[in-house]
């Protein structure tokens, strides 16, 4: 399922684009991320922080959570970027919510540098032996 170089260079600009819109008055760290769904729809997102701290929200779980609450439930691909001089890779609450709407679909996740340049790796590399939803449900038929 590998994408273009073309899809992942626009997936790459999108996240960069969203990084944009960050609200981190407090860490001064943007993060941005563009989620792309299995019919090609993009949904971008950027990270909010809190004063509190607890209540702030990832760009990534931003994403997923918009792209969610307009119907979409199956992705493709997610890119995040940041101003960090390393690829930015995603916390783990990020790649928890990553499997829980992965299903049967290993998500590519390109990690990125202010540069442009991309770490591409598979949520199940980022995330072995994770808390799958298929084990809920399995649980819930004994």
């Amino acid at each position: 399922m590998s994408l273009s170089n073309a899809e992942i260079q626009s997936l790459i600009q999108q996240s960069f684009e969203a990084k944009k819109f960050s609200y981190s008055p407090y860490s001064k760290f943007a993060v941005g991320a563009a989620l792309l769904c299995q019919d090609g729809t993009v949904v971008t997102g950027c990270n909010v922080e809190n004063a509190a701290y607890a209540p702030a929200v990832c760009a990534e779980r931003c994403a997923y959570t918009k792209a969610i609450s307009v119907g979409q439930k199956e992705f493709k691909a997610i890119a995040i970027s940041s101003n960090l001089d390393d690829f930015i890779a995603p916390c783990g609450v990020c790649r928890q919510t990553m499997v829980e709407f992965s299903k049967d679909i290993d998500i590519e996740v390109y990690m990125t540098k202010p540069d442009g340049t991309y770490k591409m790796m598979k949520i199940t590399e980022l995330l072995p032996h994770s808390f799958r939803p298929s084990r809920l449900l399995q649980q819930s038929q004994i």
